[in-house]
């Protein structure tokens, strides 16, 4: 028979996560329910940008240029943050540490040059 005490932390901490997050997420709705701010009116409900109505549609095509600069911002992040304790470490890696940094590297520039020569990086 398989001894399933051993899962009583997990459960116990899955349980309270369970109740802390659906705590955060419908307290506050319940307070202001309660407490009488929640008044839907027409100006509130209204849609709101920068202080004026929209120009065109919320549902209109989005422009992909935000999405390939996002991407390559988070893989350059990626990259500085693989490199700080890639240099700290690196006494104890030795040559393979930084072969593998290098190549890791390598593949980062071939990436780089790749999204610079299709024209990611350029805006109209």
């Amino acid at each position: 028979m398989i001894d399933l005490s051993q899962y009583l932390p997990i459960l116990i901490f899955l349980g309270i996560a369970l109740g802390l997050s659906t705590a955060f997420v419908f307290l506050p709705m319940l307070v202001a329910r309660l407490t009488g701010s929640h008044q839907p009116s027409a100006d509130k409900l209204s849609e709101y940008e920068c202080g004026f109505p929209a120009f065109e549609d919320p549902r209109s095509q989005f422009d992909v240029r935000f999405y390939l600069v996002a991407i390559l911002f988070i893989i350059f992040d990626l990259e500085a943050a693989f490199l700080f304790p890639w240099a700290v470490s690196l006494r104890e890696t030795g040559w393979a540490g930084w072969t593998t940094m290098m190549v890791f590297l390598a593949e980062l520039i071939i990436g780089y040059a790749y999204a610079w020569k299709k024209g990611a990086l350029d805006w109209e």
